[in-house]
């Protein structure tokens, strides 16, 4: 099993251009399901049929996880199976057969304008990796960039007269970013100030981006700690991902009269159903202002 889970994850990585992130996650599904073969005493990938795929599911069940989680570790399992079928490993994928539980729809957390404002107060300048900081909002907000995408970015990715950023995208797909004049402004000034200064410390000549306290590549971990720092110094906001910033993007285009389809371009999103969640994050916010303002909305929520 563990031989197939080799070969699985090299195909993710080197064929199909997984984020590393991405093959992570398969690895933890498929030893889970290693797992629960060596309970059930068996001990070869062409043992699995559809009644061990049920039973898998009854397992994961018990183990309540969500049904976010269960649909994950399952379609793991029907891709892990699909690339063995291929390469004639298994005849048949017994998990294409098992209905996937209903993920719940969350609507995605954003920000309000004015809790934009106060992240971006909360900034330190005279700090000097505040330049850097900046510059990381005003692309994550400014943009829309996934946080993976953000700290993939090298001084090539940049056109800067040209005011877009080629982006690198999940699946290895490229799209053009239009930025922001501020973000072109906070960009500018940490290039040709603390970036400099932060490859002195690493005596490195590199063309990565966006570098950390010691001038290495930032990572996806280094971004959410410095959002975290950040919101230490505010009250009014509390709990961020780099992720929100994100779907503040979206919500904040989407209220302001952007079409659906150019969103979902910018977003670099495949499917317009992934960008869809955005219409709902808008009604909830007129919904809010509805029952906030209209006089006999006011009286029946009393």
């Amino acid at each position: 099993m563990y031989h197939y889970i080799v070969m699985f994850k090299n195909y993710l990585s080197f064929e199909r251009n997984f984020s590393s992130h991405t093959v992570l996650n398969y690895d933890i599904d498929l030893r889970d399901f290693t797992t629960f073969l060596e309970l059930e005493g068996i001990e070869t990938i062409t043992e699995v049929n559809y009644k061990v795929a049920r039973r898998y599911l009854t397992y994961l069940h018990k183990k309540n996880f969500s049904k976010a989680s269960l649909a994950r570790k399952i379609s793991s399992l029907r891709s892990f199976f699909k690339f063995l079928q291929a390469r004639g490993y298994v005849n048949d994928n017994p998990f294409l057969l098992l209905s996937l539980p209903k993920k719940d729809k969350k609507i995605p957390r954003f920000f309000y304008p004015e809790e934009i404002e106060e992240l971006f107060n909360c900034i330190d300048m005279n700090d000097p990796l505040g330049e850097r900081n900046l510059a990381i909002i005003e692309l994550l907000y400014g943009s829309g960039l996934r946080v993976s995408e953000l700290c993939s970015l090298t001084l090539d990715n940049l056109h800067l007269q040209r005011k877009i950023i080629i982006v690198k995208g999940k699946g290895n797909k490229e799209r053009i970013v239009p930025i922001t004049d501020s973000a072109l402004e906070a960009l500018n000034n940490y290039i040709n100030n603390s970036r400099k200064e932060l490859l002195m410390k690493a005596h490195s000549n590199s063309s990565v981006l966006f570098l950390n306290h010691r001038g290495r590549k930032l990572t996806q971990r280094g971004v959410r700690d410095i959002l975290t720092r950040l919101i230490d110094h505010s009250a009014k906001i509390s709990g961020i991902s780099p992720h929100m910033l994100r779907h503040t993007f979206a919500t904040h285009l989407l209220d302001n009269g952007a079409d659906i389809r150019s969103v979902q371009e910018l977003l670099g999103h495949s499917q317009i159903a992934t960008t869809q969640i955005y219409t709902h994050v808008s009604r909830e916010k007129l919904k809010k202002v509805y029952m906030e303002t209209h006089p006999h909305a006011k009286e029946v929520k009393k």
